[in-house]
């Protein structure tokens, strides 16, 4: 089967596992948006309603960014934020928000350019773990079922138990975003690829 016949199947055999209760994404202007309203997972949009709720509960934030085209974007929400027990997971220790893309390539770059930083490259779906306040502290692009739920796990724990750490990894990366384009990559790679979480 092709990627665009197995895109179809998905788009088409996708049953909404929230009893039928589109989240708030049903109202987005965005197609990307509107394709994740059926998802068992508490989606925001960007704004301030989401970042005053993860500030407000202490929660950090998972920043899930993609396209309508985008193929991995498709079969991780297929695979994963259809899914109940991830979607539980997720609704119950991370204030969620997905981001067209297309729509905010602003906010695109910013976690891409900071998932530079730790992998040493990127791609979508782009997956970003955030302080309430919105710096990045991890990240990466598609997951299994599996490991999606290992890393929500990992990243829930470290954030009860080691703050901290957390807080200094999204200040080095917030200051290596800051730093000129044409060293950034190159030079900085290795220090924030090192730091395991």
């Amino acid at each position: 089967m092709n990627r665009q016949a197995l895109k179809k199947e998905m788009i088409n055999t996708k049953k909404p596992t929230n009893s039928g209760q589109p989240n708030r994404l049903a109202a987005e202007t965005s197609l990307y948006l509107r394709q994740h309203a059926n998802n068992p997972v508490n989606w925001y949009s960007w704004g301030e309603e989401a970042l005053r709720k993860a500030r407000s509960e202490n929660k950090p934030l998972l920043i899930s960014i993609g396209y309508a085209a985008c193929h991995w974007c498709h079969v991780m929400e297929h695979e994963s934020f259809n899914d109940a027990e991830v979607a539980d997971f997720m609704n119950r220790h991370f204030v969620n928000i997905k981001i067209d893309r297309e729509e905010r390539p602003d906010l695109d770059q910013l976690y891409m350019e900071s998932v530079h930083l730790l992998q040493g490259q990127g791609g979508w779906p782009l997956n970003c773990f955030a302080m309430p306040d919105g710096r990045p502290f991890w990240g990466a692009t598609y997951f299994q079922k599996s490991q999606w739920l290992e890393v929500l796990e990992q990243i829930t724990t470290l954030f009860r138990t080691e703050p901290g750490k957390l807080e200094d990894q999204a200040e080095r990366i917030s200051a290596g975003v800051s730093q000129p384009n044409e060293s950034k990559y190159n030079t900085h790679r290795g220090a924030y690829a090192n730091q395991r979480i």
